[in-house]
């Protein structure tokens, strides 16, 4: 009985001991990077390479996380029908500006330079997009979500110091108060941009 004991023990530390799964925040965002870079210097129509960018962000971005946080005050007093209606509206307008933005590239080259862990729930990931004939290297930080780090997802890009779920965040909020408060302004100009 003692030795099924112990052999129960040594069992249980040689597997807490045993690497994880985990996937580290920076090893996360170079493969992003090199599928994104191998996408777009294809020669593939614009349309797949939109469907695979999106599929890209689908998989490794908190794309419900930013919407929630985006509407500030605001989401406490969504319905469970607007709330749906919104994630619908946030997700279809998150997908299109990302990928209509990155589409443009041929080939960008994002090289990682440091990773830094605030805590148990964030890393920032300090990358820089190299300089081009065209355009001056950018600075780019990546917001990482590292609760479960098994499956650790892109919450915020934080371009030459400036937060893209924050300006979104205050953008959405200038919408809503210019009407009154009522939400479903922004829900019509989501529609609207979605549509264009």
């Amino acid at each position: 009985m003692l030795k099924i004991k112990i052999t129960s023990i040594i069992l249980l530390i040689l597997l807490l001991t045993l690497p994880s799964n985990s996937k580290e925040p920076s090893l996360l965002i170079t493969e992003i990077v090199n599928e994104a870079s191998i996408i777009l210097s294809s020669a593939d129509p614009v349309e797949s390479k939109i469907i695979k960018l999106n599929n890209i962000a689908e998989t490794n971005v908190d794309i419900n996380g930013i919407g929630m946080y985006t509407l500030g005050k605001y989401r406490k007093t969504l319905s469970e029908d607007q709330k749906i209606k919104y994630k619908k509206l946030f997700k279809s307008y998150f997908l299109k500006s990302f990928s209509s933005r990155l589409v443009d590239y041929s080939d960008p080259k994002i090289n990682v330079v440091s990773e830094k862990k605030l805590n148990n729930n964030y890393t920032i990931v300090n990358t820089v997009l190299e300089e081009t004939s065209k355009n001056p290297s950018i600075k780019i930080d990546w917001r990482i979500y590292t609760k479960n780090p098994k499956r650790p997802l892109i919450r915020d890009l934080i371009v030459e110091g400036l937060s893209l779920a924050r300006t979104q965040k205050e953008e959405f909020k200038s919408i809503i108060q210019n009407n009154n408060g009522d939400i479903n302004y922004l829900f019509k100009s989501l529609e609207q941009f979605i549509i264009k």
